[in-house]
């Protein structure tokens, strides 16, 4: 899987919610939004943040105690996680292809510090919280696995973060996995009101690519492939947005508001992307309304079967 991307990248400064690999590092952090340490600030940006890097073997990077909680993701290899003084060894995984990862949620104003033996690839998803829950260590076995959609639009959902198996104060965070040609976060849906049937929230995608099973990739030598897929944001009220990203490994897309989807992934190419939601209401909780001019698609995967290649496993 490679993370090298092309020459020519949008700057983000041109556009605040996309944010190609590199655009947002900060420290030691290859990507780091919405914390208190980001260097890159986004206007109106209040309730979510996403810090990814990697770690080599034996080195330790510390994260200080914040108002804010977080949740602990190997993308690739195992971590130890120092939780204000208690360790925990976080099973891993070869990359985000390969089934769960253990997650470890660590609740507030508490400082950690991460670390791994072999050395791997981590995401710290937080949002600026008060309330206090306590550290939950969430193995890999125990990650509810949800296969949702079906035919072209089947994907495979990770719900380690969700509110019906993780007690937290504010955020919603899980992953999802789409096997090369379909479409996922479809139809298109919404979340940026408060009221009945939907919640307002902030979104966060961070995306990895790999080339689908026997592939016919290009070797290195030959420049190797160049692992693409898109992500559609659009406006559901007067506020504008209009986003159709072209997405590859280590980019960042957020959704402050607006209809969002498809993320579509070509042929030959799988798509990861980790979500990240939080929003200022009373009630944490993911409540989505449709486009109508696409919910209707929904109705047809009854008649549909899971799409064969899922679960993507170890």
């Amino acid at each position: 899987m490679s993370s090298d991307a092309p020459a020519i990248r949008k700057d983000p400064t041109e556009h605040p919610w996309v944010h190609p690999s590199g655009t947002a590092a900060s420290q030691e952090w290859r990507v780091n939004l919405g914390t208190v340490e980001s260097r890159v600030q986004v206007p109106g940006w209040a309730h979510t943040g996403l810090r990814v890097t990697e770690i080599s073997p034996g080195e330790v990077i510390g994260l200080d105690a914040e108002e804010e909680e977080r949740i602990v993701i190997p993308l690739a290899g195992s971590f130890e996680v120092d939780v204000a003084g208690e360790r925990y060894a976080l099973t891993g995984r070869e990359s985000v292809f390969h089934g769960p990862s253990d997650v470890l949620y660590t609740g507030i104003r508490t400082p950690v510090s991460l670390s791994s033996r072999h050395g791997g690839r981590v995401a710290v998803a937080s949002a600026p919280a008060s309330a206090s829950y306590p550290v939950r260590h969430v193995t890999k076995d125990e990650v509810p696995v949800e296969l949702r959609g079906a035919g072209v639009a089947s994907r495979q959902v990770h719900n380690f973060g969700t509110p019906a198996v993780l007690e937290a104060d504010r955020f919603i965070v899980c992953e999802v996995l789409t096997p090369a040609g379909n479409w996922s976060s479809y139809p298109p849906h919404k979340h940026d009101e408060e009221k009945d049937g939907e919640t307002s929230l902030e979104e966060i995608y961070y995306f990895e690519m790999q080339a689908a099973a026997n592939a016919p990739v290009p070797p290195p030598e030959e420049g190797g492939p160049d692992l693409i897929g898109y992500q559609r944001v659009y406006a559901s009220d007067e506020r504008p947005i209009d986003v159709t990203a072209e997405v590859r490994t280590g980019d960042v897309v957020l959704v402050p508001y607006g209809w969002h989807g498809p993320a579509m992934t070509p042929p030959g190419h799988d798509m990861y992307y980790l979500n990240v939601m939080a929003g200022p209401g009373p009630v944490r909780q993911w409540l989505i309304s449709d486009d109508p001019h696409h919910g209707w698609v929904r109705q047809t995967w009854n008649e549909a079967d899971i799409d064969r290649r899922l679960p993507f496993t170890e």
